[in-house]
């Protein structure tokens, strides 16, 4: 499971991972070498998908950013997000999954044991980085349709 890899990945580096209480919306947050998920999430790969980004906070940001009024904490927040993106889902994992003949999002999320949510988020973000398509060892990603084209060698 990767919300268990992503525990020891986190332990390896020192930083503790527990389950606790929120009020609000918050689902996760990283402080100090800690890291706390909200207790009451169910959905593994949900849980997966916030304890990486808040390892990306531990590898990327410095002090409190909670306050995203100032864009030096928004581009903060957003390093810590494209980190996990390319953690869980690098672009070889898109191409792992259309090897498996998996298709679709849903079912590619489900393969990468992410959010569907995660995995249009992190499409957008490639999206954004490279426009609309993609390549990557023998393949093209096509980043609009989410489609992959093997390219001979």
């Amino acid at each position: 499971m990767l919300y268990e890899e992503l525990q020891a990945e986190a332990e390896s580096y020192g930083v503790d991972v527990f389950e606790m209480v929120f009020r609000g919306n918050l689902k996760g947050m990283y402080k100090d070498n800690s890291i706390a998920i909200r207790i009451d999430l169910k959905d593994q790969a949900e849980k997966a998908c916030i304890l990486a980004e808040e390892l990306g906070h531990f590898h990327t940001t410095v002090g409190n950013i909670l306050d995203q009024r100032d864009i030096r904490k928004r581009k903060q927040e957003l390093r810590a997000r494209q980190w996990a993106y390319e953690r869980i889902i690098p672009l070889s994992a898109i191409v792992q999954a259309y090897e498996a003949k998996v298709k679709g999002r849903y079912e590619i999320a489900e393969y990468l044991n992410v959010t569907e949510e995660f995995l249009q988020a992190s499409i957008d973000r490639y999206r954004d980085r490279f426009g609309i398509l993609v390549s990557t060892e023998n393949y093209i990603i096509l980043l609009d349709h989410l489609h992959v084209i093997r390219v001979s060698a």
